[in-house]
């Protein structure tokens, strides 16, 4: 743990995304990851999902998941340590939407609204993803995405629209919080 008192710090949601590999592993290891970053508490992960691709190439379906976190680092800094866990997890940035080892998003941090080319907040299509929406609703129910409203609306939205299940459906794995 970072060393955070329990309510202090930003409020983020963080979104993980692994289909390469032991996809589990990789989560439960991000999931570690992240809880060490000093200045990074997890307070919550959702229930794993496996999800259809959305976009980019043919490649495998994904485990996703979502992390709510505190943190005293700012946007930016909390960005570089996160791209440096998805490193230690051998992610490679090739293709746009390709397949990966591992990714993680920040989806919102504490209400910010940012267009920066670096670090756009909220994340610009996490309120059209059913594979965001639906493990955050698990973990948040009152969660809202800044600028687009409830995450509860959004979600039913997309799987209307979608036909029912968004391409995505709960797994057999979990994550444990330490």
């Amino acid at each position: 743990m970072s060393g955070l008192a329990p309510d202090s710090g930003n409020s983020v949601v963080l979104a993980l995304g692994s289909n390469i590999g032991d996809r589990a592993d990789v989560l439960q290891g991000a999931l570690d990851a992240i809880g060490a970053i000093p200045g990074v508490r997890v307070v919550a992960a959702s229930p794993v999902y496996e999800t259809a691709p959305v976009g980019g190439p043919a490649q495998p379906d994904y485990l996703n998941a979502v992390l709510l976190v505190r943190t005293s680092l700012p946007p930016a800094e909390l960005l570089d340590r996160l791209h440096e866990v998805e490193a230690a997890f051998h992610r490679v940035r090739e293709v746009r939407w390709g397949p990966r080892t591992l990714d993680i998003d920040i989806i919102t941090y504490e209400g910010a609204v940012s267009d920066h080319p670096d670090l756009t907040l909220p994340h610009p299509r996490a309120h059209e993803r059913a594979f965001v929406l639906a493990p955050w609703h698990d973990v948040d129910p009152d969660a809202e995405v800044p600028g687009h409203g409830p995450v509860s609306k959004l979600l039913s939205a997309v799987l209307a629209a979608d036909g029912g299940d968004g391409g995505i459906r709960r797994a057999s794995v979990g994550l444990v919080l330490q």
